[in-house]
């Protein structure tokens, strides 16, 4: 189920998130790239879809023929913990 960046409020993804589409909950603009499936930090321009042309306001609406409602960035930051958890095992660090 697709999220809002802003306030984690889940939102029907099942059909296409108009370019002007903001969340019911607190209003943000939902066709960002915080929303998409392929926003990812640590990928160049922040963007797993080497087609798409640079966005800088990433949390702006913007016009992304690319974009598909996702968990976005809730999704990175869960993978970029769940590696850094498995690193930590593989080398044996104790806890925070």
């Amino acid at each position: 189920m697709a999220s809002c960046h802003a306030c984690g409020r889940e939102y029907d993804a099942t059909t296409r998130v108009s370019f002007r589409a903001a969340c019911d909950g607190c209003g943000a603009d939902a066709h960002v790239c915080l929303n998409c499936r392929f926003h990812d930090p640590g990928e160049h321009n922040q963007c797993r879809e080497s087609q798409a042309e640079p966005v800088v306001d990433k949390d702006r609406a913007n016009r992304c023929d690319w974009f598909q409602a996702g968990e976005g960035a809730r999704a990175a930051a869960d993978e970029t913990a769940a590696s850094r958890a498995k690193l930590d095992a593989l080398f044996k660090k104790k806890g925070p």
